[in-house]
């Protein structure tokens, strides 16, 4: 099993910049993929995006592709969402999850991941 608990999250002007962590806890964090969920109010929880076990791999929702970038340190057990050029509309609940996995598939659904965080709010003003 794997606890994850993130971090980072605030509140920023469009345009801004953050970087959320999510420490996980529990052993072989590197064979866990991660992603990045978020959830605003009224609204379904929704991929952001998925990072490979050894980092290598990225995969973003076209509404963050070229603004957002995943990445990982397996010696830290953390992997991270570094959020540029923020727009009103990424304001949400953002939360990371882990599934034990050893396919060659990116992962983009919320129920293919059986670890989640607790969440962390991030709210962008206009």
């Amino acid at each position: 099993q794997v606890q994850l608990v993130e971090s980072g999250g605030g509140l920023v002007q469009a345009g801004g910049s953050l970087r959320l962590s999510c420490a996980a806890s529990g052993r072989a964090f590197s064979s866990y993929v991660m992603g990045w969920f978020r959830q605003a109010p009224g609204k379904e929880r929704e991929f952001v995006g998925t990072v490979t076990r050894s980092g290598g791999n990225t995969y973003y929702a076209d509404s963050v592709k070229g603004r957002f970038t995943i990445s990982r340190d397996n010696a830290k057990n953390t992997v991270y969402l570094q959020m540029n050029s923020l727009k009103p509309e990424d304001t949400a609940v953002y939360y990371c999850a882990a599934k034990y996995y050893s396919g060659n598939y990116f992962l983009l659904r919320a129920y293919e991941y059986d670890y989640w965080g607790q969440g962390t709010q991030v709210t962008v003003s206009s």
